[in-house]
């Protein structure tokens, strides 16, 4: 685990996949601390990389819009038992 400042906006999810983008191996999520550290498991030699990711985070704040699939899935639906319902 390396320790980071955590950003003003985080997003866990978000900041995974930004880490992943720009080619650094992650493990676990991003822990924060009671110091208001940001932990990331990732492997040494990626720490400068993840550094410049993470200074850049600007997380979003609000969960995104589901899908329509997943908003028939929380009805118990897909996309195909709608179109044979319609007829479609």
């Amino acid at each position: 685990m390396i320790k980071f400042t955590k950003p003003n906006n985080l997003n866990g999810a978000e900041l995974i996949e930004e880490l992943q983008a720009n080619g650094v191996a992650t493990t676990g999520v991003p822990v924060v601390d009671g110091n208001n550290d940001l932990w990331l498991d990732i492997a040494k030699k990626d720490q400068t990389k993840a550094q410049v990711v993470v200074d850049a985070h600007n997380g979003t704040t609000v969960a995104p819009e589901p899908t329509i699939e997943q908003k028939l899935a929380s009805v118990g639906l897909n996309l195909e038992d709608l179109k044979t319902a319609l007829g479609l």
